[in-house]
């Protein structure tokens, strides 16, 4: 769950006209007034605000948003493929930042936090 990182207050305060784009609405959202919307109705108006809360907005745009994510990521999964999944992680300070589990172990600590289980640095479990 995301916390709320925008107000009811804060968006009273906004601008009549403003847009808001909650881009955490898949998670919970980030803004006090969003709640999820869809592609075919995609935007509300809540104290002369106009929020924007598509859950899943690569989704408007599938075909630019897989290779967008497919170019980003490919160096990383070759880097894997290459040198193993552990040894991967130790060289690659990015992809130990993404891990959440690692040997059984929450590694990341939003999630441990989320779920109120114990946190173990990755460095920790990785011996480095």
């Amino acid at each position: 769950k995301t916390p709320k990182l925008i107000t009811e207050e804060m968006v009273k305060q906004m601008e009549p006209g403003s847009v808001l784009v909650d881009v955490a609405i898949d998670q919970g959202g980030c803004i006090e007034t969003t709640y999820p919307t869809t592609h075919a109705d995609p935007i509300f108006i809540k104290h002369d605000v106009v929020h924007y809360a598509v859950a899943n907005i690569p989704g408007a745009v599938p075909r630019t948003s897989t290779l967008a994510l497919t170019n980003v990521t490919l160096p990383y999964a070759v880097r894997i493929a290459n040198k193993g999944w552990k040894q991967a992680l130790i060289d690659e300070e990015p992809l130990r930042k993404g891990a959440n589990i690692l040997e059984g172990k929450v590694v990341f600590k939003g999630v441990a936090d989320a779920f109120d289980l114990p946190y173990t640095p990755a460095e920790e479990v990785l011996g480095i």
